[in-house]
């Protein structure tokens, strides 16, 4: 193979990881909004109802599994600009992105129960449509900053690092968003969210910004023919393809998996333990082990397999939580056992949330040796519709169990929760992610086809392929 194009299309320099991480970085800093403070938000301070909260969420699955796939296509027919072929949209939707986050917590709670139901379909809406816009060319993005297998397995721990950094400010304002009411009960306040909300939604177009600046698209990548029934046909091979499919499942349980454990425990948190300033902490005890794993998870997935190290890191995670639910069968429950187990936890998911992006990647490279699909951005826009259905996922996860107890935040300023509603909201907290961790476990280790010896004839496979390109 032609060793100017391996030098030009790989040796990704430390600014490019950089610049990378800052792109996850800016997603999850309003991603994390969603994930960590917009459902109590809905049902404490617009006092909507858990059920027209999901109800919600599964309208706005619908219109994506329509627009996500769309957007996806125009990016792939699109000629690249002189600012590259991904990078572009990042620059252009920057701003977009953070107005429409803020618009999510705009306090509405005067307007009549249909006007308020209007106003959180169209901003919800709104923003899972522009996100989407620079979601998917970012998630592309790899694919062209380097054709190394090895490179990109580093890209997705630094985007990973990234994501990490980026989520912790919604769950700091998530711990830090309470007054104390008369009766001496704690309710979110709307002023010190939206405050919140405006501080997080600036930093990201600066991250954003950083990112287009830093990176650099150093693969060839052609817009794709219009094709007539060019979609449809890539969505049927997609959905034939046992890696892909495997891997979009599975990111997708593990991001309902970790969505609901931050969503559920501004509750939990609130009313179980009777402690929301410390609401953030399970979190940050999760990701911890990330600052360490991070330094050789990489090697590690190369020596062992991606596909091992994630599948049994994810088991053990399922194993914690599962010591949790018996642990209360015997009535023995506390905060302090708690953000133990989820700092275990983080230790098994520490791999999979490293190394999730290039798994995807990994079968993303299967399809075009496989299938002959080259259409990045359509592709990566059905993994990220996958992942988005994660967040409905969780985000039913979450109000079930409220539905279950009758929660009503209207009511709840004046009245707690009994003995057997709290029971009960515990019992979900750890019971959900140990059966979501043990399904992903599952799934990558006996669906997932990608081993460690298969990557590596794949990445000769596609060295092959860009040669024949080449020539060509």
């Amino acid at each position: 193979m032609d060793k100017s194009y391996i030098s030009r299309t790989s040796g990704i320099k430390m600014k490019d990881k950089i610049g990378y991480a800052f792109g996850d970085l800016a997603s999850c800093l309003v991603f994390g909004l969603t994930q960590s403070v917009l459902n109590k938000f809905y049902t404490d301070v617009l006092e909507i109802s858990v059920l027209s909260v999901m109800i919600m969420t599964i309208v706005a699955r619908i219109w994506d599994a329509i627009n996500d796939p769309i957007w996806g296509r125009l990016i792939d027919r699109a000629k690249p600009h002189s600012d590259g072929r991904y990078r572009h949209w990042i620059k252009i939707f920057a701003i977009p992105v953070a107005v429409a986050a803020i618009l999510m917590f705009v306090n509405v709670q005067g307007m009549a129960d249909g006007g308020k139901l209007v106003w959180i379909y169209v901003t919800y809406i709104l923003f899972g449509m522009l996100y989407t816009c620079i979601n998917i060319p970012y998630g592309s993005l790899a694919q062209v900053i380097t054709s190394d297998d090895k490179e990109r397995s580093s890209l997705s721990v630094f985007r990973s690092i990234g994501s990490t950094i980026g989520a912790m400010p919604a769950m700091l304002l998530a711990s830090m968003c309470y007054i104390k009411l008369a009766n001496g009960t704690k309710q979110m306040d709307a002023t010190r969210v939206f405050i919140g909300v405006c501080v997080i939604a600036a930093l990201s177009i600066v991250f954003y910004m950083l990112c287009y600046g830093m990176s650099k698209e150093r693969v060839d990548s052609r817009p794709a023919p219009k094709e007539k029934g060019q979609t449809k046909k890539i969505i049927k091979t997609l959905l034939k393809s046992r890696p892909f499919m495997a891997v979009s499942i599975a990111s997708m349980l593990f991001l309902a998996a970790q969505m609901f454990g931050q969503g559920y425990n501004t509750y939990l948190f609130h009313h179980y333990f009777n402690a929301p300033g410390l609401t953030m902490l399970p979190t940050v005890f999760q990701y911890l082990p990330v600052a360490v794993i991070m330094l050789f998870a990489t090697k590690m997935g190369n020596k062992f397999g991606r596909r091992e190290v994630c599948s049994y890191g994810v088991l053990v995670a399922a194993a914690f939580y599962i010591v949790l639910f018996v642990l209360s069968l015997f009535g023995i429950t506390n905060v302090w056992l708690y953000l133990i187990a989820c700092l275990m936890s983080g230790i098994g998911t520490a791999f999979i949330f490293l190394l999730i992006w290039v798994l995807a990647n990994d079968a993303i490279d299967y399809n075009k040796v496989t299938y002959g699909i080259n259409d990045e951005a359509t592709s990566y826009a059905f993994y990220s519709f996958m992942r988005k259905l994660g967040q409905t996922v969780a985000t039913i996860l979450i109000n079930v169990p409220l539905l279950r107890i009758g929660y009503n935040g209207s009511e709840l300023k004046t009245e707690g929760l009994s003995d057997a509603a709290l029971k009960t909201m515990y019992n979900y907290s750890v019971m959900i992610p140990a059966v979501l961790f043990l399904l992903v476990f599952i799934i990558l280790r006996f669906v997932y086809p990608l081993s460690k010896k298969r990557i590596d004839e794949l990445q000769v496979q596609k060295e092959e392929m860009l040669r024949k390109q080449i020539e060509e």
